[in-house]
């Protein structure tokens, strides 16, 4: 099955986009809005049809997010929906329990007050979160993504070391989640490895 080409553009954030971001910016987060950049471009959706998505990125990492979302696209990789989050007003539990692809969201790390998350710097993703979720001895999270904690079971949009979407975030220096020593973090990718 054939479909359209891949197509992405890198926008500054301008006063119109900027009045999109209500929920995942404001004064005193980390970086600045000049610093970021809405990225749209088109995945596979689960439904095997081509879509348009939307990621907010910090410029330094927008060309090769860019660059990754090419490949997965050829690859054919499936992404449930790639929506800003702050269509779930900024909460990370809604737009992970409707798994959602997402990125910038200044926020802090869960469960660690006052230490800025990686998607506050718009250098992290979360991929298809629901059925890649955070695992840790005490939580999974989102709590629906519990079905989906089993790795030997593969799912669709599920995240496996070696495959394409873990070898892509590779090219661009990115860690994903799913390596980390003790909790697992499937959905997560991230320029600094955090």
């Amino acid at each position: 099955m054939s479909g359209p080409g891949f197509s992405a553009n890198i926008d500054e954030i301008d006063d119109v986009i900027g009045a999109r971001l209500v929920h995942s910016w404001r004064e005193g987060c980390p970086v600045a809005l000049a610093d970021l950049r809405l990225v749209t471009l088109t995945h596979w959706n689960f439904a095997g049809e081509a879509a348009m998505g939307e990621l907010v990125l910090h410029r330094d990492h927008a060309a090769g997010v860019v660059e990754v979302f090419s490949m997965l696209y050829d690859a054919r990789f499936p992404i449930e929906r790639m929506e800003l989050i702050d269509f779930y007003e900024g909460d990370d539990d809604l737009s992970m329990a409707a798994n959602n692809t997402s990125a910038f969201n200044c926020r802090e790390v869960a469960w660690k007050p006052g230490v800025w998350s990686n998607h506050a710097f718009g250098s992290a993703i979360d991929i298809n979160p629901l059925v890649n979720p955070y695992v840790s001895s005490t939580r999974v999270l989102p709590p629906e993504g519990d079905a989906f904690t089993d790795r030997s079971v593969e799912v669709l949009g599920g995240l496996y070391l070696g495959d394409a979407a873990t070898r892509a975030f590779a090219t661009i220096g990115w860690t994903w989640g799913g390596t980390w020593s003790s909790a697992k973090d499937w959905q997560h990718f991230s320029a600094s490895g955090g």
